[in-house]
């Protein structure tokens, strides 16, 4: 099929909406936008056809930073990162079977501030955080073992803040700082 100038750009998906949706909610969260701005560009989007007509409801907002938040997940098997590697401000870790690792030690956090969002079903989660990190626990719900956490002694707490949240439904959750 071949457009011609006056064609109308193609039609879009969930997705895109999706996206579009959630750029607005950020947008008025971030107080960019007043909550009849947000209304306004919320219709835009829902009622969209086009790319066109969603970039039109996005013409004036900020390009979306893409370190912001991320979504890990699996239905069954082991989550595991470690190593280097970038910590977005956002981390939602989803799985309905199996178990999760996290190692922090050794990331990048590019936000002084972060969250990390358990959603598990059977299995648990070990996190390694570094030294000087503030973890805090007070979002997490598990249903069958209590969540491991003891902070160090002698820590600075000068590090990055990690909130852990969510629900964790059979297995635990244990929490490690690393050791210097």
């Amino acid at each position: 099929m071949t457009f011609v100038p006056g064609d109308r750009s193609p039609a879009i998906g969930d997705v895109d909406r999706d996206t579009a949706v959630r750029r607005v909610q950020e947008a008025y969260t971030d107080g960019i936008l007043t909550h009849e701005e947000m209304d306004a560009r919320l219709h835009q989007v829902l009622s969209a056809r086009t790319r066109q007509d969603i970039q039109r409801a996005l013409a004036s907002l900020p390009a979306p930073d893409p370190g912001r938040s991320a979504t890990i997940g699996a239905a069954s098997g082991r989550i595991s990162r470690a190593g280097v590697w970038r910590v977005p401000r956002t981390l939602k870790v989803h799985s309905a079977f199996g178990r999760v690792r996290l190692d922090l030690t050794r990331a990048i956090f590019e936000h002084q501030e972060v969250d990390i969002e358990l959603k598990l079903g059977t299995g648990g989660a070990k996190i390694r955080v570094p030294r000087n990190a503030v973890v805090e626990l007070e979002g997490l719900h598990t249903a069958w073992k209590d969540s491991q956490y003891k902070p160090p002694r002698g820590s600075t707490g000068t590090g990055p803040r990690i909130r852990i949240t969510g629900a964790v439904g059979f297995g635990k959750v244990r929490i490690r700082h690393a050791r210097w």
